[in-house]
């Protein structure tokens, strides 16, 4: 008789946009990820938190059939519970993988790792690039996506592994609000950051952009008023994309150049959907900065997964 592995971890992540499950081998350090976008109605700018938890409650046992679980002996199951540690984070589409995390360890005997979804994100960016040392010292990271764009101040932590700090990132508009408001302006289905990389790929214009920073912080709404100006007044599509990613990009490197003035030679990674962008990626990579692999900037379910395995004394 086979003895069956105890190295699976389950991961679980219902974020506003994506359901997501993982499935991490730690005997090999193979990972395999699901997920779903949530249904988002034509012309619509988001979901309310009603439809996101109804969606999530009808996609999530779809998302994790599709992982190869059959006969899998899960030693432990790391869900994201709110966006961030901090007090008073929440929204309600988290409850959904969150109570179906509860459930299966009532029946596997295992207790649930909860961590949040930011969390998630960076565990995921450090395991795509292969940068566990971060986990010894202090780092740098940007998580910018849809609902956020900060600078934050990552730090060991016994507890809960790590101690996250907002020191910065945008003071209004968020940068993947930015994106998605000009998709929708442009007729684009929501969430549009595939679609405006496809058109700004497409540019031939070179734009030299000045970004509004002041120290750590930086501010994104003008934007959204200057692609709707370029759009009232005939300019492209594809042009119009491409200053807008430009621009954001611009933001992103002035504060960046700002943390290795203020803080000296710190590691500094990049984490959520936008850094999933191949033209703000490849002008911010060009000073050897630390990114992952496209598929694990977006949202998805392998850093609660890695979370659950660091949790119960598993070495990467």
């Amino acid at each position: 008789m086979v003895k069956p592995k105890v190295s699976k971890f389950l991961g679980l992540d219902t974020s506003n946009y994506t359901t997501s499950a993982a499935l991490l081998d730690t005997d090999d350090m193979s990972i395999s990820m699901q997920g779903e976008l949530l249904p988002v109605a034509k012309g619509a700018k988001g979901l309310r938190q009603s439809d996101a938890v109804f969606h999530h409650t009808r996609q999530l046992p779809g998302v994790i059939s599709r992982l190869d679980i059959t006969g899998a002996n899960i030693c432990g199951i790391g869900v994201s519970i709110k966006p961030r540690l901090e007090e008073g984070s929440y929204m309600p589409c988290f409850l959904v993988g969150e109570g179906l995390a509860d459930s299966l360890g009532s029946v596997l005997g295992v207790v649930p790792d909860k961590t949040s979804h930011q969390v998630g994100h960076i565990l995921a960016a450090i395991f795509s690039s292969k940068r566990f040392d971060l986990l010894g010292s202090d780092f740098a990271a940007f998580h910018v996506s849809g609902g956020t764009t900060d600078l934050l101040i990552c730090s060991e932590d016994d507890d809960k592994l790590l101690d996250i700090k907002r020191i910065g990132g945008s003071c209004d508009l968020k940068a993947g609000q930015a994106i998605d408001r000009l998709g929708v302006m442009l007729g684009l289905q929501f969430p549009c950051g595939k679609d405006i990389e496809k058109l700004a790929l497409a540019s031939k214009r070179e734009f030299k952009i000045r970004p509004t920073v002041r120290g750590l912080e930086c501010s994104l709404s003008g934007i959204e008023n200057k692609c709707k100006k370029m759009l009232d007044d005939g300019e492209s599509k594809e042009d119009i994309s491409c200053f807008c990613l430009m621009s954001i990009y611009s933001a992103l490197n002035a504060l960046t150049d700002e943390v290795y003035r203020q803080f000296g030679d710190i590691p500094v990674i990049y984490v959520g959907g936008v850094m999933s962008n191949s033209i703000i990626r490849a002008r911010l990579e060009e000073k050897a900065r630390i990114f992952c692999e496209s598929e694990f900037s977006r949202d998805n379910a392998c850093g609660v997964a890695v979370y659950s395995a660091l949790k119960r004394g598993i070495v990467f």
